[in-house]
This record gives structure tokens, C-alpha cells and sequence, in this order.
């Protein structure tokens, strides 16, 4: 018989915060960052790094590859890549995350082939990689997919060489920074058009520049990569994260207070800025830092949001502004731009007394005065963020459960809200509705 421990989150809410937030080094560089030091024969410190459950599990895949870990301190890292082995990742691992797809093109890029496992993550809509192989094709590169998923990439024949121009069908982050990763040591040119302009392929870009790579353009559509024969190491220090900075925004104007939110890059959070606005709340941006306040008697207004790659309205931030259209004054609607099925929260709020009816990439949201107490479930990372808010801003407990989708994105999560006077915290029980299924 085994006895199954779970985590889960409980929130006393109801109460506007006050404080100071330091916003930790954005998650989405880190678990790109972190594979390309495949391409380097050196060692790589890499600062301000996230200590998020994504970041430990590629960390924990490169060492399983022969790479040699040191931990300076909980965010900064040293990783020498020079002895790694060509081998396939362990697959459990890869399964278990979505951004393990970069060590594609590292891998490519640095051993001309490469097998790893499909890609897991948060499961809200298909994440085809089909703009990631019409990319390494025009390199040269064979692709299947294996039974079991497995994908087996390598030369056809002669060696990886620059792909001349390569149109992605559609915006694509993942493709557009896994053709980045390959080519940056393929022989020749490589241009990606239609390319993603996210502030951390920017930041992956500003990296292997850092360590010898030749990459033009990053942040347009059109990003310009010669292919160089050898990177070497050197130090890095990763962005501020624009996700968690802008969850933290919304969080303040849902529970009402003032929030400054630091160690941020305001101009990277415009487009939440000025829904924030929008809806009443007072934001004061300063050179790294913004201030977010609302008085806790005033009801938030209104407004539309259409998701869209940046610099448009960030997906990931969905969730999270869903929770202050649930209790604004009038009809809200969000329209999802980029995913197929990332409405799978609202049975979680519905729980919790919303009004919000949902018709495939829209939701329309009728305000209510006050949400209710209830135990609720993190769907994915970026939703279980949002419960964390709802549970904040509800007058009563909230349990939170499944909050390893939270703890894949979030540093320090519950230490930061306790900092601004949220009562929240992190207990272990034992499910006993698995006691003797298992074992």
C-alpha cells in the first residue's frame, strides 16, 4: 500500500496588499538559455535564473547528458557542456515539459543530429512542431517521429548548413528560437521571416551573441543568423520576467492596495499596462519598477482583450486578467488568439460563483459583485496563477489544489504574496483516495 502525499495552497482572502515584489529572471529565456549551452565547449554562468521546477528539470537533463553542474546559489549557475554526450535525453523528463523541444536544435547544432521525446507541458490546445521541422529541413535535416513519440532529427547527408530564407507559416516562439539554436552553428545563412518577437527570443538572441554567435534582427520579424564555427563560454544574466511581473500586476488591482512590483523592464509590459488602465487602475512605471494601486472600494470597469503575439496582449497573462473581468462592473470579453482550449479554468471559477459562458476562443464575462470560497484546481501554470488571485481576492478559504503547475513558473510564490500580506500557505496531505491503488 502506498500513501500519496499532495501539496495544495490555502488562502485567506479578502484583504487589499501592500508592499514590495522582486520579480525573479523570466522562465521562458531560462529553459531556452539553458539548452543552448549545448552548442558551448565552455563553461556558461548564467545569472538571475528562476528556481522554478522547469529550470531544475533541464538542468537535471543536461547533467543526466554529462554536463557538468555547479550551483553558484539558488539563481545563478555555472554548466560546462564541453564533455556532453550525444545521447537522447532521458524521456520521463522531456515528457514532462514543453521547452524541452530546444534541445532539437542545440543538439543539431552541435552534433548534427539529435532524438528527444515529444514534448509535455501545460496541455491547453495542440502545439504541433511542424514550423520547428519545416526549419531544421531546410538545414538539411532528416526528420521522424518514432513510435512511442520519439523524434529522430539528423544531417541527411554532407552537414548542417545554413537554411537561406525560412518563412514560418504561422508566428511561432518555439520555432523561431529552436531554428535560432541550429543554426547559430550550421554552415552559412540562415533568415527566419514571419519571425516571433517575444522579449525572451530577444534575450536568447543577446546570449549566444555573448558567447560568439552571429544573430541579427532579433525582436522584428526577420532575424538573421550566420552560422559560426565554435561559441565559447562566458557570463549571462537572464530578463526579468514579463509573465510573472504582469501576474503580480494583476493581482494588485484584483485585491486592491499598492504594489510595487521591481526588477522589471516596464516597456515589456505595455500592452498589460494599458488594460490596467483601462479598467480604472492607477499604474506608476518607473525605470525598473512599477507601482500598481486601486482603492479596494472602487469596482473595476469593463473591457475587451484579444490575446496576440507580442507585442500584442500575452496569452500566458489570460488567465490571470480573466480573474479581474469575473468581478468589473458590465460585460467582459476575451478572445484567445493563440490557443485552442485555454478556457479550461472557468469551470474553477464558475465554482466560485462567476458568470462567464464560453463559445470555443471566446469568453464573455458578466461581473460579478463578490466570488465565494471553494476548493479549486491549477488546470495549468499560467490558470493556477489566476486561482491563486480568485483565492485572494474572495473573502473566506480557498484551497488550491494541484499547484506543481504553479511551482513550474513561479518562484517563491507563496514567500512573495506573504510579503505583501496575503495569507497563504503551502500544506502536505495525504490523498486518501489513492491509499491502495498504487503499489
Amino acid at each position: 500500500m502506498v500513501i500519496v502525499t499532495l501539496e495544495k495552497y490555502v488562502i485567506e482572502g479578502g484583504k487589499p496588499l501592500y508592499g514590495d515584489i522582486q520579480i525573479s529572471g523570466a522562465k521562458n529565456a531560462a529553459v531556452a538559455i539553458l539548452p543552448a549551452t549545448v552548442l558551448i565547449e565552455g563553461v556558461c554562468r548564467i545569472e538571475n535564473i528562476p528556481n522554478i521546477l522547469d529550470v531544475k528539470k533541464i538542468v537535471d537533463i543536461l547533467y543526466q547528458m554529462g554536463a557538468q553542474v555547479r550551483l553558484i546559489n539558488k539563481n545563478t549557475i555555472e554548466i560546462d557542456t564541453t564533455n556532453i554526450k550525444n545521447m537522447a535525453p532521458p524521456y520521463d523528463m522531456v515528457r514532462s515539459m514543453r521547452a524541452s523541444y530546444y534541445l532539437l536544435g542545440a543538439m543539431l547544432g552541435r552534433f548534427h543530429e539529435a532524438q528527444v521525446a515529444m514534448p509535455g507541458g501545460c496541455n491547453f490546445g495542440v502545439r504541433p512542431i511542424d514550423q520547428h521541422i519545416k526549419g531544421f529541413e531546410a538545414m538539411g535535416v532528416s526528420v521522424s517521429v518514432e513510435p512511442g513519440g520519439l523524434i529522430d532529427a539528423r544531417v541527411a547527408e554532407g552537414t548542417l548548413h545554413g537554411g537561406g530564407s525560412i518563412y514560418l507559416d504561422v508566428v511561432s516562439v518555439g520555432a523561431t528560437m529552436n531554428i535560432m539554436l541550429a543554426a547559430a552553428r550550421a554552415e552559412g545563412t540562415t533568415i527566419i521571416e514571419n519571425a516571433a518577437k517575444e522579449p525572451h527570443i530577444v534575450d536568447l538572441a543577446n546570449f549566444l551573441n555573448s558567447m560568439g554567435a552571429d544573430v541579427k534582427g532579433a525582436g522584428t520579424d526577420s532575424i538573421k543568423i550566420n552560422g559560426v564555427k565554435a561559441l565559447h563560454g562566458g557570463t549571462y544574466s537572464i530578463i526579468p520576467d514579463q509573465i510573472e511581473a504582469g501576474t503580480y500586476m494583476a493581482l494588485a488591482a484584483a485585491t486592491g492596495g499598492e504594489v510595487s512590483i521591481n526588477n522589471i523592464i516596464p516597456k515589456h509590459m505595455e500592452s498589460i499596462t494599458a488594460k490596467l488602465i483601462e479598467m480604472g487602475v492607477e499604474v506608476e512605471e518607473g525605470d525598473d519598477s512599477i507601482v500598481v494601486r486601486r482603492d479596494p472600494a472602487k469596482r473595476l470597469e469593463r473591457v475587451n482583450i484579444k490575446t496576440m503575439p507580442y507585442p500584442g496582449f500575452p496569452t500566458d497573462m489570460q488567465p490571470q486578467m480573466a480573474i479581474l473581468l469575473t468581478l468589473a462592473d458590465g460585460i467582459g470579453i476575451i478572445t484567445e488568439g493563440v490557443w485552442d482550449n485555454r478556457f479550461r479554468y472557468v469551470d474553477e471559477l464558475k465554482r466560485m460563483g462567476a458568470n462567464i459562458q464560453v463559445d470555443g476562443k471566446i469568453a464573455v464575462f458578466e461581473g460579478v459583485d463578490h466570488l465565494i470560497p471553494a476548493p479549486v484546481k491549477a488546470c495549468d501554470l499560467r490558470a493556477g496563477a489566476a486561482m491563486v488571485i480568485a483565492g485572494l481576492v474572495t473573502k473566506g478559504r480557498t484551497e488550491v489544489e494541484d499547484i506543481f503547475h504553479i511551482e513550474r513558473g513561479y518562484e517563491e510564490i507563496v514567500e512573495k504574496l506573504r510579503g505583501v500580506g496575503a495569507d497563504i500557505r503551502k500544506i502536505t496531505v495525504n490523498d486518501p483516495s489513492v491509499i491502495g491503488k498504487i503499489g
